[in-house]
């Protein structure tokens, strides 16, 4: 299993960014699809998880400010942040594996790092 996430970068407080992340060796379309993220000296939170069926969940940090989608026929999920707070800065990881809205599934991406400045 592979899990390839891209779009991370540095941001203004404000700005947005759009992380992508593609899957491959699962069955896409059976799996929840989440992003997580990480600061330095932090537990790994959830941020999003979409379900197979396209239900979703938020951390109410993010609700109003970011949207994850899912593209069954890209094998790929996305995370659109706008409104971005220096608060964000993280390290952020896709995960798959489970097609639960609250619990992660085995399978994590190498991350992909979001800076915001003030």
């Amino acid at each position: 299993v592979q899990l390839q996430a891209s779009g991370g970068g540095s941001v203004q407080a404000g700005g947005s960014r759009r992380l992508s992340c593609v899957a491959s060796g699962i069955i896409f379309s059976l799996s929840a699809m989440g992003w997580y993220r990480q600061a330095p000296g932090k537990q790994r939170e959830l941020v999003a998880v979409i379900s197979s069926i396209g239900s979703t969940n938020y951390a109410d940090s993010v609700k109003g400010r970011f949207t994850i989608s899912r593209d069954n026929a890209k094998n790929a999920v996305y995370l659109q942040m706008n409104s971005l707070k220096p608060e964000d800065t993280s390290v952020y990881f896709c995960n798959a594996g489970r097609d639960s809205l609250w619990t992660p599934g085995n399978y994590w991406g190498q991350g992909t790092l979001v800076t915001v400045s003030s």
